[in-house]
């Protein structure tokens, strides 16, 4: 498990303030003239034409903003000349929000009030000079009383004429009432400022007070500018008046951006405490007023004040959170005294609160008896985490300026943010970078800049930067910027900027925006309006929790809106990327490289060129198309991306209905870890210890108070599991655990769906482990070009891959070990199989072709000299006939009669990329006779006749000592090489129809049903030659043919691929060979039963030709049903499991009950067992037909030392020590959950340990049984020997082998039952079974029966067999109940009886189906439902025919 440390909740603590090198601010730079330092606090109408004075203390508003003369009555000559009149102030409190009052149109405002007198109290009524139109007042509302020194107020008012080519000023708020009602005169518009109206302020830069922990961490030391972030404005020394209320707390966050990209965000607050009045110099004095300028006398009535900061760094934007921590910290502070000094709490905070984890996902913090906060794991999004509020975006600028401020930031654009709220500014500027998504914002993002950062403004690159608006009152703004004033929804755009219209974007897209975004808008407004003041408190508490959710569910909206635009708007992009396929250049990161511009332009429609064109051409879109191009940290989120884009359709006119989003709720666990507050210390005798901590300000840090963890078994119980992926990719994306969790909900429904999704999973669990093999695997590039076939035989055989992982892993692992030309060959295998690479496959696919070592252009010189060889050995093979001739004619002998004599070198042919020659020629299959059952006998050379690599013979007599068998590999291990070995046997006295051997009873019927039920004479298929020990295995030689030698076969990896009794088409499943007590199949440990083994690769193979196993394993996933006691096999508990990848059960397919279901394992140590003596060999197998030869080798056991046969299976010596398992049966999706969460968690490493058996024996064991069914190569078998079940042999002579063996029937039999069909025929034949003990048969299960059943079933007259066998049950002395179903035993019965490879089960099962309808009328179809004579459903032959049937019952 890696050592990397968990998730931290806080990183740092700070306190920011007025420091002692501190820099004042203003003197950097001219600032603008001085600004107003008093609010306005009354407005007036004054008529002068009535001889109306401007009162005293006001002043009067006589011209327009660039200087021409204003009126509010100038419709006609004979008008009223009126204007407006301001008083600035501190005697009461400030006008905060001015307004245009329409009488009889407009309902006037809640707490505003209606100038309707001048001061001389006349009418105020601006349409006084013209009669018949409705009155116009002015209105105004004023601040809540008592005022502050930091109160928000109107501090500038002027008039505009649109008409002379006025614009409203930056950062004033426009009324959009005409003051001029009449139809004559220009139109004239109020406009007013609202600020902070201060003066006596020094503003100086922030500096550093004091932080906690004093040291930096190593993964992130605290950056420098944390200062000037906390107080964005500076750090201040403010000159009050006494007796001035203080002003709230100011709450305001930022987001630091590292070299990396890795955002980190800090919360703080603003605060204000006294400051010492001896630490001001002189000057300073005076600039705050407290000096006198004439005589330098100290002013009376005066206050010192200095504003402070306390922050939180931290990675996650928790902000509410924060917010109620530094709020209590705050209190704490000036509050008291208090017990505990503050520094205990904070450094409890950092240090005892865990951050939320999957097991916990609540963390309840109680800080003081009062205080409490809640901490919530942050939603699981595929979206990059960010504090984006798109709610608070769409409150303060309204749907047509978001879609705006879109284009802006699509085509990068120059964007100053600015409001007096600092805390607004975060969730803004994040909302602007979050909704671009999957674009990356790569210019300069500072979304909450401080003053002493203002320079940014003058770059010359695209920037989204959020200033404070009392920048405007210091500074003129640069002419290049475009403006957005959160306070006054308003864009202000330069002549030398003008965006783009919103009509530039694509129109169907922008308009289902534009209609989501105002819908939204409507009812985020309904939302925000208070509740009825008539409600009862319990009423109105759950309204605001039930507001809570609809906001985060109208949050979750707005996000999903401005995702379906940009997946519409770049729909179709992955067409146009472009793979790097031969070795890269250079520039093979250059954009124009990677993807297609040009094309992608001309397949946009024209009216939308101008947009994308700018688009194309911005550093969004080039990082993009990299992100999207190589392996990134992005993989999973534009993975998501590329869903999305395949959900939306782009001419609808309104949004799907499927939702792009579908997030986890992080609160529905119930688990919730409770944090107490600090212990308080125990006083003398166990008293409250008394309170002595008390602060007047703020103080400074002391280490010597900051407390060590208290519990850091909490913080580890909680935190979640680091990561520790060893291997490539091991993990799917959350989006594709969503689609595959989808695509397994829509296959169960359909049978043949559900199967190839499970061999889908199966697939995928391999393709998991495959780094673990490659790993181990002597011949790498081998390794590799086995997991290449295996995609290849995946894709002939229509495997339903749920996702990429297999090609993906693939591809990483061709880049680790430098094969990039393998990469290619899987990326196009991916195309062949109709596949797009998503982003994550793209992207490794990228990396490995780039990273990689490509080969040399130019052939290498092996191949030339191969073409050399070639021709010089051609002309040797032309002129060999003449010198053959040439010695005939100088021995005297007739020509003719030595050609055939001498051999003639074989050409050699390049055909590896391993440049190996083919040289063994393939002889002509052998002539044999058809009815007849032999068993090919081992040749002298110890090679057998097999179906493919690893599978053991079907008879094999006792060898004499064998030598060692070749491994079915090349010499060189080229996978194109991988040869099988036949050999015949000779026909001996016993296996003609003259044989010494003498005859059974009955002996007709064997050969009668062979011939009825065999699948009769096949021609081969066209990719594989004809065999003689596969499906004519079975065969006699005709009479009088010589043996032929014992040869060799190349075959291209076929059978290396296909799992062993997997067909191809349901009539080929009569090739799945099984049958009870047949040990036909030898699955061995590290080899996987066809898989190559390198020179010198420990061999785990126990098969015939070597010596006996170390180990042998036998697994059988029958289980037994709880509810009805019914034994349910393999095909029918994979028929039973449900798309839910953390569901266990499976079903009955008699009483429908849910069970868990159980591989039932038996290991046996052979290690000990003695060596069997060289036995001379037969000089013939026995034939079924001849029953004598069969009961002779069968039911005799043989001399003392000699294995005993089963069916012409060699049998393993009994073991010194057997050991009997279970573990559930899991399903592969549920196996391939628990698979990626252990090898994320644990690493992948712990694949190739023995301490997988030991720990996790749940996994292992199931993994062994899927890769044993489908032939697949692993090293997990050998792992048994490092294992617990495997105790160390304390003289080993040499390293141990593995054998195992996949069982189809149950593994321990119940003693009390009565044994199957099958055994009873073994028991009848003489045959000892392979379990014991069975109990004694039935009294009505002899063996004429048994036959009759037989001759029914091979005479296609299925329906009588079920009828006997029915009424057999009935009659005295039949057991009661049956644990097989009728279908299971008449079916274990022919396969026992013919050898499964004379049993075509497909149709056994047509046949069987068949029957049952014809009796379906008789005694019922319930009727036989209830005595378990149904067939196998749909989905249990359909996983069947895709996995093959285990090889032995």
């Amino acid at each position: 498990m890696s050592d990397e440390k968990p998730p931290q909740l806080v990183d740092y603590f700070v306190v920011a303030g007025l420091a002692e090198g501190s820099r004042a601010l203003e003197e950097e730079q001219q600032p603008r003239p001085a600004r107003p330092g008093e609010p306005i606090t009354d407005v007036a109408v004054i008529i002068r034409s009535q001889g109306e004075e401007v009162p005293q203390g006001f002043t009067c508003i006589e011209t327009s903003t660039s200087g021409h003369p204003v009126d509010l009555n100038a419709g006609l000559l004979n008008n009223p000349q009126m204007f407006l009149c301001y008083k600035r102030g501190r005697d009461k409190p400030p006008l905060i929000e001015l307004g245009v009052h329409y009488e009889g149109k407009d309902r006037p405002k809640p707490g505003c009030q209606l100038l309707d007198t001048t001061p001389y109290s006349r009418s105020a009524n601006l349409a006084a000079g013209s009669p018949g139109h409705q009155r116009t007042f002015l209105t105004f509302r004023r601040a809540a009383e008592p005022p502050g020194h930091h109160t928000l107020g109107v501090t500038d008012i002027c008039l505009v004429m649109p008409s002379k080519g006025e614009s409203t000023p930056h950062t004033f708020c426009r009324v959009d009432k005409n003051l001029n009602t009449s139809m004559w005169g220009p139109a004239l518009f109020l406009c007013y400022k609202i600020a902070v109206a201060k003066d006596n302020t020094l503003v100086y830069e922030a500096g550093l007070l004091s932080r906690y922990p004093e040291q930096d961490s190593e993964s992130f030391p605290l950056p420098e500018s944390v200062p000037v972030f906390c107080l964005p404005m500076g750090a201040t020394i403010e000159s009050w008046p006494v007796g001035t209320k203080y002003p709230l707390p100011v709450f305001s966050t930022f987001v630091l951006t590292g070299a990396s990209g890795d955002k980190v965000y800090g919360a703080a607050i603003q605060f204000h405490e006294a400051f010492p009045r001896e630490r001001l110099s002189e000057a300073q004095a005076l600039r705050l007023g407290l000096l006198s300028v004439v005589d330098r006398r100290p002013v009376p009535g005066r206050s010192l004040h200095t504003r402070k900061s306390i922050c939180v760094l931290s990675h996650w934007p928790f902000f509410d959170v924060f917010r109620k921590f530094l709020m209590f910290i705050y209190r704490y502070s000036i509050s008291g005294p208090h017990v505990l000094p503050l520094e205990t709490h904070i450094s409890h905070f950092m240090h005892n609160v865990p951050f939320p984890s999957p097991q916990r996902p609540r963390i309840l913090v109680q800080m003081s008896p009062y205080d409490s906060l809640l901490l919530c794991r942050p939603v699981s999004s595929p979206l990059p985490l960010s504090g984006a509020s798109f709610l608070t975006l769409l409150q303060n600028l309204g749907p047509d300026n978001a879609v705006a401020l879109l284009v802006a930031v699509l085509t990068e654009q120059k964007l100053l943010i600015h409001s007096l709220r600092p805390d607004v500014l975060t969730s803004v500027g994040e909302a602007l970078v979050a909704m671009i998504f999957p674009l990356r914002w790569q210019c300069p993002y500072i979304p909450l800049c401080p003053l002493a950062l203002a320079d940014v403004l003058c770059a010359p690159v695209p920037f989204i930067v959020g200033i404070h608006s009392s920048y405007f009152d210091l500074y003129e703004p640069p002419r290049d910027v475009i403006f957005v004033d959160l306070d006054t929804n308003t864009i202000f755009q330069s002549e030398e900027r003008k965006l783009l219209s919103p009509r530039a974007l694509p129109r169907k897209p922008c308009k289902v925006l534009l209609a989501s975004l105002h819908s939204l808008s409507q009812q985020l407004d309904e939302l925000l309006s208070a509740p009825g003041e008539e409600e009862p408190p319990e009423l109105v508490l759950s309204d605001a929790e039930a507001a809570g959710a609809r906001r985060a569910q109208l949050e979750l909206e707005a996000r999903a809106a401005f995702l379906r635009f940009m997946a519409c708007a770049l729909r179709g992009y992955r067409s146009f990327l472009r793979p790097i396929a031969p070795a890269p250049a250079p520039a093979g990161r250059d954009a124009g490289s990677l993807f297609a511009l040009q094309g992608f332009l001309r397949s946009r429609d024209r009216a939308y060129q101008r947009f994308y064109g700018q688009l194309l051409r911005t550093q969004l879109f080039t990082q993009f198309i990299e992100d999207c191009s190589f392996a990134s940290d992005r993989e999973p989120c534009l993975e998501f991306f590329d869903t999305c884009v395949d959900k939306v359709q782009v001419d609808l006119e309104k949004p799907e209905d499927t939702p792009l989003m579908e997030l986890d709720d992080p609160r529905g666990g119930e688990h919730t870890v409770f944090i107490t507050p600090p212990e308080q210390p125990a006083g003398p005798d166990g008293a409250e210890p008394p309170a002595c901590y008390r602060y007047d300000g703020f103080p400074t840090l002391r280490p010597e108070l900051l407390e060590p963890p208290r519990d850091p078994l909490v913080a580890q119980l909680c935190q979640a599991r680091s990561s520790a992926p060893s291997s490539p990719a091991p993990r799917r994306t959350k989006q594709e655990m969503k689609v595959a969790q989808r695509v397994a909900q829509k296959s169960s429904a359909v049978p043949e769906l559900w199967a190839r999704c499970l061999l889908g999973h199966c697939y995928g669990l391999w393709f998991l482990y495959l780094p673990t093999q490659v790993r181990a695997a002597p011949a790498k590039l081998r390794a590799l070009q086995l997991a290449y076939d295996v995609l290849r035989k995946m894709e002939q055989h229509k495997v339903v891959l749920p996702d990429e992982v297999c090609y993906r892993i693939l591809m990483q692992l061709c880049g680790q070990y430098g094969e990039p030309v393998l990469s290619v060959r899987v990326l196009l295998e991916m195309k062949r199989a109709g596949i797009v690479p998503n982003t994550v496959t793209y992207g490794y696919y990228n990396k490995a072709v780039l990273e990689s070592k490509w080969p040399a252009g130019t052939q290498g010189g092996r191949l030339r000299w191969a073409k050399l060889r070639n021709v010089v050995l051609g002309a040797a093979q032309f002129r060999q006939p003449l010198r053959q001739r040439q010695r005939q004619r100088a021995a005297g002998d007739p020509p003719g009669d030595g050609a055939a004599a001498a051999p003639r070198p074989a050409l050699h042919r390049q055909t590896t990329w391993a440049g190996r020659s083919l040289r063994d020629a393939v002889p002509a299959p052998r002539l044999v006779k058809s009815g007849s059952l032999s068993f090919p006998a081992r040749s002298e050379g110890g090679g057998a006749a097999r179906e493919g690599p690893g599978e053991p013979p079907l008879l094999p007599v006792t060898p004499t000592p064998p030598a060692p068998r070749r491994a079915p590999g090349s010499a060189d291990g080229s996978l194109s090489d991988i040869a099988t070995d036949d050999s015949g046997g000779d026909e001996g006295p016993g296996g003609g129809p003259g044989g010494a051997g003498g005859v059974t009873p009955r002996r007709g019927l064997a050969a009668k049903l062979q011939q009825l039920l065999s699948p009769g004479k096949r021609p081969p298929r066209p990719s594989e030659p004809p065999r003689d020990g596969g499906g004519r295995r079975g065969s006699e030689q005709r009479d009088g043919d010589p043996p032929p030698p014992p040869r060799s076969r190349r075959s291209p990896g076929g059978t290396l691929l296909r799992p062993r009794e997997r067909p191809e088409s349901t009539a080929s499943e009569s090739s799945v060979s099984l049958g009870s007590e047949l040990d036909l199949s030898d699955a061995s440990g590290g080899s996987g039963g066809g898989a190559p083994k390198a020179p010198g690769e420990p061999c785990a193979d126990g098969g015939a030709g070597t010596e006996p196993p170390g180990l042998e394993v036998l697994l059988s996933s029958c289980s037994r049903c709880p509810g009805c006691a019914a034994l349910v096999f393999d095909e029918e508990l994979m028929a039973g499991w449900t798309s839910d990848d953390s569901n266990l059960n499976t079903s009955c397919p008699f009483c429908s009950r849910s069970f868990v279901p159980f591989l039932s394992i038996e290991i046996r140590d052979l290690r000990r067992a003695p060596s069997p003596p060289p036995v001379p060999p037969s000089p013939q197998g026995p034939v079924l037909s001849d029953r004598r030869r069969c009961l002779e080798l069968d039911g005799t056991p043989g001399t003392p030392g000699t294995p005993g046969l089963c069916n012409g299976c060699a049998e393993t010596p009994p073991p010194w020590r057997r050991e009997r398992v279970a573990f559930a049966y899991l399903c592969p999706l549920v196996l391939r959950k628990e698979l990626e969460s252990l090898v994320e968690n644990e690493g992948g490493e712990l694949l190739a340990r023995p301490e997988l058996v030991d720990k996790h024996p749940i996994i292992f064991w199931n993994l062994l049984w899927f890769f044993q069914r489908l032939a697949l190569p692993s090293q997990l078998p050998l792992l048994l020997l490092g294992s617990q079940h495997a105790p160390p042999d304390p003289q080993p002579p040499e390293p141990s082998r593995v054998r195992v063996r996949l069982l189809w029937d149950v593994l321990s039999p119940d003693p009390e039952s009565c044994p199957p069909l099958y055994v009873i025929w073994r028991l009848h034949s003489s045959i000892p079974p392979r379990l014991h003990p069975w109990g004694p048969p039935a009294r009505p299960f002899s063996l004429p029966f048994l036959e009759a059943l037989l001759s029914h079933v091979g005479l296609n007259e299925v329906h009588k067999a079920i009828g006997l066998f029915l009424e057999t049950l009935a009659a005295p002395g039949a057991p009661q109940t049956l644990h097989r179903s009728i279908y299971r035993e008449l079916l274990f019965l022919t396969l026992a009886a013919l050898g499964r490879e004379h049993t075509d089960i497909a149709a056994f099962d047509r046949r069987y189906r068949s029957a049952l309808a014809k009796l379906g009328g008789a005694p019922g179809r319930d009727e036989l439902r209830r005595r378990r004579a149904q067939p196998p459903s749909a989905r249990a032959s359909e996983c069947r025919r895709c996995f093959g049937a285990p090889p032995e019952c």
